[in-house]
């Protein structure tokens, strides 16, 4: 146990990220229309959704403090770069190449960041992200993204 009573450092430390995350989201949340629940403005979801972030972070840190658990491991570096570079890559590409090449991308990269990392798995959830979001995104909400862009590179 820590000077500050934490009994499970991971748990705390997950907690101590998704309420200063969830109030960001909140804060900025306010500088738009909210709106009431009959009403809704564009910021009312993302309000909400930021709210129960803040609960459930509260509720983690809570527990924290209550049980014991494991000490925090070390830092996984190449996997947060991983991750974080693979989700700029697609934020970057999605629009200038299309989603034919952002999302496989994203998800090959993102996996790459796993000990478990398989290229045959990869392959095949991307396949199936692809054509998920393909039908939902493209097809279902009408979003105009691109799924193909040629003459790009």
């Amino acid at each position: 146990m820590t000077a500050l009573g934490i009994r499970n450092p991971r748990d705390f430390w997950a907690g101590v990220v998704f309420v200063v995350i969830g109030a960001g989201f909140a804060i900025t949340a306010l500088d738009y229309d909210v709106g009431t629940a009959s009403r809704m403005g564009p910021a009312y979801f993302p309000l909400v959704l930021a709210i129960v972030l803040v609960l459930l972070g509260a509720l983690v840190l809570v527990q924290a403090l209550r049980s014991d658990g494991p000490p925090i491991d070390k830092f996984a570096v190449r996997a947060t770069l991983l991750v974080l570079g693979a989700t700029i890559l697609f934020g970057i590409l999605v629009r200038q190449a299309g989603l034919l090449v952002a999302l496989p991308l994203l998800v090959v990269v993102s996996a790459a960041a796993s000990v478990f990392f398989r290229w045959q798995t990869a392959l095949i959830m991307a396949a199936g992200l692809l054509v998920f979001c393909y039908f939902v995104f493209i097809r279902g909400l009408g979003l105009t993204i691109p799924v193909w862009r040629l003459g790009t590179f």
